[in-house]
C-alpha cells in the first residue's frame, strides 16, 4: 500500500475557452471538477494502476466534502484530518492551443493542534504503508521543518518515505534522511544555489543533495527525460511523447509509476518514464492506466550523457 500526504490539497476547477480575453465575459465551452494536489494525484495514479492507495488530506468545508467524493470515485481511500478551514479551490482557463492560465488560492491556515494531528494520523498508518509519498507546498501554519518530522516518525514506524517538495521545506527534510526525493531541474538549482544548465550539472547536484541526506534523487528534467542518483547507481533515462496535451500532474505519475515498481533502481526509472509519457498525453490533470503505458519505447542508460544541454536550463 501507498500512503500519500497532502498537507495543502485543491479542488481544482478547469474552464475551457476558446481564448483568454481579459477584461471581457467568458463563455467557456466546457468545464470539469478534480481532486487536486501533488499527493493526491499520486493516489490517483496508484489507483489507476490497481494498486491500493490511501490519501491523507487535512480537509475542511464544502469543498473538503466534494474533493473526498472525487477521490473515492477514482479508486481512492481517504483519511480526512478535519480542519476548521475551507479546503482551497483552484481554477483553471484552458485554450484550445493547450495554453493553461491557473489561478491557485492560498488555502487555509492550520492550528497547532490541525498540524499535529495531521502528523499523528500519517504515523497511524505508516505500519501498513510500503511508502509514504509527502508531497507539495506546505500551507500556512506549518513550519519549514514539518516534513522533517513526518519523515522521522515514517521511519520510526518502519515506512520508506518519498518527498516532493522544495524551497526550505526540502532543505529541512534532507536532515531527516528520506529514501527518495524528487526534484524538478529549476527545484535542484534553488536548493543548490546556481543554475543548472547540463546534465552534468544536475548530477552534480543530485549527489550534493544525497550527500546532505537523501537516500536517491530522481530528477525531472521535462522533455529531457529523467535521472536517478542513488547508492546502486546513475542512470539517465529518456520515453518518447507522440503528443504533448496536458503536463498537468505528470511528475506525479511519474513518482507514482517508481514507487509502484519498487521505488530503487533501473526498473523503478523505467516505470517512472513510462507513466510520465503517459500522463502528458492525456488531457486535464488525467492519470495512465496501464493501457495507456509503452515500457518498450523507455531507454534507460548508465553511459550518461553529460554534454547534454537542458532544453529548459534552470536558475534559482
Amino acid at each position: 500500500m501507498i500512503l500519500t500526504v497532502t498537507p495543502n490539497p485543491s479542488l481544482d476547477r478547469t474552464y475551457e475557452v476558446p481564448s483568454l480575453d481579459r477584461g471581457r465575459v467568458l463563455r467557456a465551452t466546457g468545464d470539469h471538477v478534480d481532486p487536486g494536489g501533488k499527493g493526491v494525484n499520486v493516489s490517483r495514479a496508484v489507483a489507476a494502476a490497481g494498486a491500493r492507495t490511501t490519501a491523507v488530506l487535512p480537509l475542511g468545508g464544502a469543498a473538503g466534502i466534494l474533493l473526498a467524493e472525487l477521490l473515492g470515485a477514482h479508486g481512492v481511500d481517504v483519511t480526512a484530518v478535519s480542519i476548521a478551514g475551507q479546503t482551497r479551490s483552484n481554477i483553471a482557463v484552458a485554450e484550445p492551443d493547450g495554453t493553461l492560465t491557473k489561478i491557485n488560492a492560498i488555502g487555509p491556515e492550520l492550528s497547532p493542534e490541525e498540524s499535529a494531528l495531521l502528523l499523528e494520523t500519517v504515523a497511524a498508518g505508516a505500519a501498513d504503508a510500503a511508502w509514504i509519498a509527502c508531497c507539495g507546498s506546505l500551507p500556512r501554519g506549518l513550519g519549514p521543518d514539518w516534513y522533517a518530522d513526518l519523515v522521522a516518525r515514517a521511519r520510526a514506524a518502519g515506512a520508506r518515505t518519498a518527498l516532493d517538495t522544495s524551497g526550505p521545506a526540502l532543505a529541512a527534510a534532507l536532515t531527516a534522511r528520506p529514501e527518495v526525493i524528487k526534484p524538478s531541474t529549476s527545484e535542484l538549482a534553488t536548493a543548490v544555489g546556481r543554475p543548472l544548465s547540463s546534465l552534468a550539472d544536475v548530477v552534480k547536484a543530485a549527489e550534493e543533495l544525497r550527500a546532505l541526506g537523501a537516500g536517491a534523487v530522481l530528477a525531472s528534467l521535462g522533455g529531457d527525460g529523467q535521472l536517478l542518483v542513488s547508492a546502486e547507481g546513475t542512470y539517465y533515462g529518456t520515453a518518447p511523447a507522440a503528443a504533448v496535451r496536458s503536463t498537468v500532474g505528470a511528475g506525479d505519475a511519474a513518482l507514482a509509476g517508481f514507487l509502484l515498481a519498487g521505488g530503487a533502481g533501473p526498473d523503478a526509472l523505467a516505470s517512472a518514464l513510462a507513466h510520465g509519457a503517459a500522463a502528458v498525453q492525456l488531457p486535464g490533470s488525467a492519470m495512465p492506466t496501464p493501457a495507456d503505458l509503452r515500457p518498450d519505447q523507455v531507454r534507460i542508460t548508465r553511459n550518461l550523457p553529460l554534454d547534454l544541454a537542458l532544453t529548459d536550463p534552470a536558475t534559482p
